[in-house]
């Protein structure tokens, strides 16, 4: 049987809008196991729910949260991905022990910020970043390309021209670290810029929780890059330690809101 172009249109328009539906769909099912899996990480990590404890089964998680059983099961497939959780047959899934906890997955990171970090985790971050960073802006001082040096040069204008107290100043300050990173030019430092990245950026917005910062990061980071555009390894990687140490000492001194109101919860126990 033949089909008349008129007919071809039709067919044509029907199936955009099939494509459409399930397309609308399948983004609707992922914004809830998406969400669905940062409530229950920040749970987990938060110690709300405990390593050891039994998650809900499926039935009564979906019925509870308004969800289906898919959704509930691809939400607990992101937290066992993430080493959260693991899932036996006949047994349920159970929040796994923290140190099998993904702790540089970036997604862990932002829901560890969410539920108040702390002070041990914020210390290892930046033991973290203290070993990492400085030899990543000595190695990209030796092979930093001149596009990665513009790149860092815009991300610092961008950050003194909003500051770091909005959220354009944070996501400037992300791309600066997260360019050394990439120009170290070394593939397996290369697998950490996420991680760097989104540390830097909670770290950044804890420390400004209360007031803005008084000191100017802007010169430290300027230093940074006047040393890898120089070529001038040493310089790069003594100037990245300083950048690190003041970073660390701001957010050790200044007012937490989120070690407040822990505080409060635990004299009100």
């Amino acid at each position: 049987m033949r089909v008349g172009f008129s007919g071809l249109i039709t067919g044509f328009r029907r199936g955009v809008k099939v494509t459409r539906s399930v397309v609308a769909s399948g983004s609707k099912v992922l914004r809830l196991h998406g969400k669905l899996a940062r409530d229950l990480g920040v749970q987990i990590v938060s110690g709300a729910v405990r390593p050891g404890d039994l998650l809900e089964t499926e039935l009564a998680a979906s019925e509870r949260h308004h969800v289906s059983r898919a959704a509930y099961r691809e939400a607990v497939r992101i937290l066992a991905a993430k080493g959260l959780v693991v899932s036996r047959p006949k047994v349920g899934t159970r929040v796994t022990p923290r140190e099998e906890w993904h702790l540089l997955d970036p997604d862990v990171l932002a829901w560890m910020f969410q539920s108040d970090p702390d002070e041990q985790v914020l210390e290892a971050l930046f033991e973290l970043r203290m070993i990492v960073e400085p030899e990543a802006a000595a190695l990209a001082a030796q092979r930093r390309t001149n596009e990665q040096v513009a790149e860092m040069e815009k991300a610092l204008d961008a950050m003194a021209g909003h500051t770091l107290s909005t959220a354009e100043g944070r996501a400037a300050d992300q791309r600066f670290h997260a360019t050394i990173l990439i120009a170290s030019a070394n593939q397996l430092l290369r697998t950490l810029t996420s991680s760097i990245s989104t540390a830097v950026s909670w770290t950044t917005a804890l420390k400004q929780e209360v007031r803005p910062l008084v000191r100017d990061p802007v010169p430290d980071h300027a230093a940074v890059l006047d040393a890898i555009r120089a070529r001038d390894p040493n310089a790069a990687r003594i100037a990245m330690t300083k950048l690190v140490e003041l970073a660390l000492f701001d957010t050790r001194t200044a007012p937490h809101a989120t070690w407040k109101r822990r505080a409060k919860r635990t004299n009100a126990a």
